[in-house]
């Protein structure tokens, strides 16, 4: 019994470990996302540079999805060097294009509904991290309701129905707080699973890839929060 018990405050110990190291890189890869939306937000030539040069604009977008491609497929043939390296440079290319938010909304209520966001996604990552609930059955369910969401965004482009972008804004919402659960016990039950003495770039890797997927959930529902509360820019 002793050395069950034990056997499982190590389990503990590890999989605790791993998850700060996550929550550590999620974290970095937002503080530098924040300070580079700021500072090309305060540098009005660079902003408008940005915004007057669309190619370039939507080279930076597409040059993004590139990058988390090829960290979710092609991570395990990368070093965990490399790995940290993408996930840095995709923050920053993503600081770059989340700057034009300050065009749009007014920087108290950026400011704002980032911090409910922060509550939000720590709530629901701390349930997906201490639920004994298995929620596996969560991923088929939030997987059609995001393709549902973004299938509406691309309809509303040409429709431009202010309700109808609303009422994706709240479904959103809620399908990237169900996310943010599931993620995180995924990336829990993933640590879990891993054996003893695995190496520290193995280790980094997917530590890169947790933080990855944490961080795009939370980026995305600080967006559609920002949609709901962030009113206009005065």
């Amino acid at each position: 019994m002793e050395v069950l018990a034990h056997s499982e405050v190590r389990a503990r110990e590890l999989v605790n470990a791993f998850m700060v190291k996550v929550y550590n890189w999620m974290a970095a890869g937002l503080a530098i996302t924040g300070a580079i939306a700021y500072y090309v937000a305060s540098n009005e030539a660079l902003l408008r540079y940005l915004v007057t040069h669309q190619f370039l604009f939507f080279g930076l977008i597409i040059a993004e999805f590139v990058m988390v491609i090829a960290l979710a497929g092609f991570v395990r043939k990368m070093s965990g060097t490399t790995a940290s390296a993408v996930f840095i440079l995709y923050s920053v290319l993503n600081g770059v294009t989340l700057s034009t938010i300050f065009l749009v909304y007014a920087r108290a209520a950026i400011a704002t509904t980032f911090f409910i966001s922060a509550g939000t996604f720590a709530a629901c990552s701390i349930y997906g991290m201490t639920t004994k609930r298995d929620l596996t059955s969560w991923g088929g369910f939030l997987f059609m309701g995001l393709i549902g969401v973004v299938i509406a965004s691309v309809v509303n482009i040409f429709v431009k129905s202010s309700g109808l972008s609303l009422a994706i804004s709240y479904i959103g919402v809620f399908v990237f707080i169900g996310l943010t659960a599931y993620d995180t016990q995924k990336i829990k039950n993933l640590a879990l699973s891993r054996p003893e003495g695995i190496d520290s770039d193995t280790e980094q890797r997917g530590a890169i890839v947790g933080a990855l997927t944490l961080y795009l959930d939370f980026i995305n529902l600080f967006l559609l929060m920002l949609r709901i509360f962030g009113g206009g820019r005065e």
